[in-house]
């Protein structure tokens, strides 16, 4: 796992983290098994609930990436989000959001389902494109990125370096 080698590979001087939309809690709960001190914010009032009982050394709390989060908790040596941003209609104010949770010297680690020219095109000729975006659900995925996309707007809000 990428996350996994990042957090062997750094040395971290608080070992503090955020995950942004942490759903059930089992990021956290990772994040706090190699030594964090996590907080974690979901939209989903029963997710949080089920992340605090299965979880309760970690911090889950309500909350959106609309609001001044880093206001609210601070800066972290380590901020996550794992196939989130993709759910989000303003993207822009979720990833200035998340680059705020970012303290200096800190790493942000931020993951979305890959759209690129051929997932797509196999996707369309293999006439499974409506079932794979699902667009009759509600809820899901409403925006769609491929690395250069998603490199274009975490530059947009100050990221230095994207992959």
């Amino acid at each position: 796992m990428l996350l996994d080698n990042e957090i062997l590979r750094r040395s971290w001087p608080t070992r503090r983290a955020f995950d942004l939309g942490c759903g059930n809690g089992t990021t956290c709960d990772m994040l706090s098994k190699r030594g964090f001190d996590v907080t974690g914010v979901d939209t989903s009032v029963s997710g949080v609930e089920h992340a605090k009982a299965a979880f309760p050394r970690v911090t889950c709390e309500v909350g959106s990436a609309y609001e001044d989060l880093a206001f609210r908790f601070g800066t972290f040596d380590l901020a996550v989000s794992l196939e989130v941003i993709e759910h989000c209609m303003e993207p822009r104010v979720f990833a200035k959001t998340f680059f705020n949770l970012i303290a200096p010297g800190g790493v942000g680690f931020l993951s979305t389902p890959y759209h690129g020219y051929l997932k797509n095109a196999a996707l369309a000729l293999s006439g499974r494109m409506d079932r794979h975006f699902t667009v009759l659900s509600d809820g899901g995925h409403v925006k769609f990125f491929s690395i250069k996309t998603l490199g274009i707007l975490l530059r947009e809000v100050g990221a230095r370096r994207s992959f």
